[in-house]
């Protein structure tokens, strides 16, 4: 069987099998031995055919799936509502404890409690939001 004809269906092969996995590494694989067929069918000798499918193989993983997997994956979820001032900083207006208190968030005033029960946040403190529940923002002072 002629060279060029074996990478042919090493490359069906190895497109066949990337529609099931959906890695973008085994296209290409198959493209790599797509290009090294074209080249066999031209006469390159079988070493080199060898060097061909590894440098073209490597240049595509290394370069073009990167690219190929930025494309594919899909964008982080944005966050809406509370769910966005989770993670956010807050400023202390009055002395939040583990009962209560009150903080600035975004420009709003939100009712507070202290996130480890036995802390005390003097006001002029700024906090991480660990929390939303309801109305009240569990805060925990930055270091």
């Amino acid at each position: 069987m002629d060279p060029w004809l074996i990478w042919l269906t090493a490359a069906l092969l190895l497109g066949a099998a990337e529609i099931f996995t959906l890695t973008a590494a085994l296209g290409l694989l198959g493209g790599a031995a797509l290009i090294t067929a074209a080249f066999a069918a031209l006469g390159l000798p079988l070493p080199l055919q060898f060097l061909l499918f590894a440098v073209v193989a490597t240049a595509g993983v290394l370069f073009v799936r990167p690219i190929a997997l930025r494309r594919l994956a899909p964008p982080p979820e944005a966050r809406f509502g509370v769910d966005a001032l989770v993670g956010g900083s807050a400023y202390v207006t009055s002395e939040v404890t583990g009962w209560g208190g009150r903080v600035r968030i975004g420009g709003e005033e939100w009712t507070a409690c202290a996130y480890d029960e036995t802390l005390v946040i003097p006001p002029g403190t700024t906090v991480d939001v660990i929390e939303i529940k309801g109305t009240t923002a569990l805060v925990y002072p930055r270091e």
